[in-house]
């Protein structure tokens, strides 16, 4: 190396020691630009490739015990892998739906003061049939069968004939 008469290097004679800062830096925009891009074309992916269809479990659940419910009472039970509504009426008949709002999938609850299903979520409100009667719901909720069998009440779908 050429030095001056002082001893020191001077900048036009390194060797370049700056290289492999280069490769780290650049290095450092590659995975910065590479995780970027996996950000932005994975939802993209995700929405073209349609998720599996969701099981739902089988056709028939129990939904509770006969005298769990009082009078003019409900309560939310599992069907498959969504909420389903149990209701006792005044008059002591057992109605299931879905517990799944129509308008955007909130639960619904069936409220005893009003002897209708609400939604919290925009004020929807149902008949105990599932018929939407006002608010936002586009469309009634999916009606259940229900079976008293000794102490057990059972629910499943409706078979459409």
């Amino acid at each position: 190396m050429a030095t001056s008469d002082q001893g020191m290097i001077s900048p036009g004679d390194r060797l370049s020691p700056g290289l492999p800062r280069r490769r780290f830096v650049g290095a450092l925009l590659g995975g910065g630009f590479l995780a970027t891009l996996v950000a932005f074309v994975y939802p993209v992916l995700r929405y073209m490739i349609p998720p599996k269809a969701a099981d739902l479990g089988g056709d028939s659940v129990v939904a509770g015990r006969v005298g769990e419910l009082k009078l003019n009472s409900g309560k939310i039970f599992r069907f498959g892998n969504r909420p389903g509504l149990l209701i006792r009426t005044a008059s002591g008949e057992y109605r299931a739906m879905s517990a799944t709002c129509t308008h955007l999938s909130c639960t619904v609850q069936y409220r005893d003061d009003l002897r209708q299903v609400w939604c919290a979520c925009h004020n929807g409100k149902y008949d105990l049939n599932g018929r939407n009667i006002s608010g936002p719901p586009p469309r009634p909720l999916e009606a259940f069968e229900v079976q008293v069998r000794g102490d057990e009440i059972y629910v499943r779908r409706r078979r459409d004939a």
